[in-house]
């Protein structure tokens, strides 16, 4: 799993996942802060899970604390929100409908959530949006312009409520910017192209930032058969 630039929550019953270095097993249920690259995960046996992806923020607004305190952390359902998503959990198993699922799911976390946005909340989320719009290609006087704040202003801000600054993001925005040319159109002979489309300055630096967030080559990447997600992997 590599990162996408957003937090997100695994759920499951009967999770045989296991961290890719420490081979600790990994919760049955977790939450999972924003990514500055990537996790290895293996599995011992068969599982099945449902992947919730969430807002950068999201975990900033649910766990009251910095997100940065959370960054690339694993963090169980059970230490956070145990009493009110064991039993929605258990009814959401048992629902085949995926859109039925998705909508419950909605419902239940814009519930628990909409008391808790405020005001530095509104400000990040249209800074993001502005530099989702731009495919991650702005540089820092564009988002001084734009919100108003100073760089370093805005850096603790995003570090706060996203756990990553605003320059990381922009960058994982313009690599899956790139994974999406790739995906569409992709030979030797034009990678070159659509890493220059893609807002990289030439090809070696592409393949640096690649490796260094997703953990494969561009052509790697494109060879792997199993894709559960654009970030989630089966090797």
């Amino acid at each position: 799993m590599f990162t996408d630039g957003s937090s997100g929550l695994i759920l499951s019953g009967d999770m045989n996942l296991y961290s890719g270095i420490s081979e600790d097993r990994m919760p049955l249920s977790f939450f999972y802060g924003t990514l500055n690259g990537y996790k290895d995960f293996s599995s011992k046996g068969k599982f099945s899970l449902i992947a919730i992806v969430f807002q950068p923020y999201f975990l900033n607004i649910l766990l009251k604390t910095s997100a940065k305190e959370v960054r690339n952390q694993i963090v169980s359902v059970e230490d956070v929100l145990k009493d009110k998503l064991e039993a929605f959990q258990e009814k959401l198993f048992k629902k085949i409908n995926p859109l039925a699922i998705i909508n419950d799911l909605n419902v239940f976390f814009t519930e628990f959530l909409s008391e808790k946005i405020n005001t530095d909340h509104h400000i990040i989320a249209s800074t993001q949006q502005y530099i989702l719009q731009n495919k991650g290609a702005v540089s820092s006087k564009d988002l001084e312009k734009f919100t108003g704040y100073s760089e370093r202003h805005l850096e603790r801000k995003f570090e706060f409520h996203m756990g990553i600054s605003p320059k990381k993001y922009g960058n994982i925005i313009r690599l899956h910017y790139f994974l999406s040319l790739i995906n569409k159109s992709f030979d030797d002979k034009n990678m070159t192209n659509l890493s220059y489309e893609a807002g990289f300055s030439d090809q070696s630096h592409l393949i640096r930032e690649f490796k260094n967030n997703i953990g494969l080559t561009p052509k790697q990447y494109l060879k792997t058969e199993n894709k559960m997600a654009v970030n989630f992997i089966q090797l």
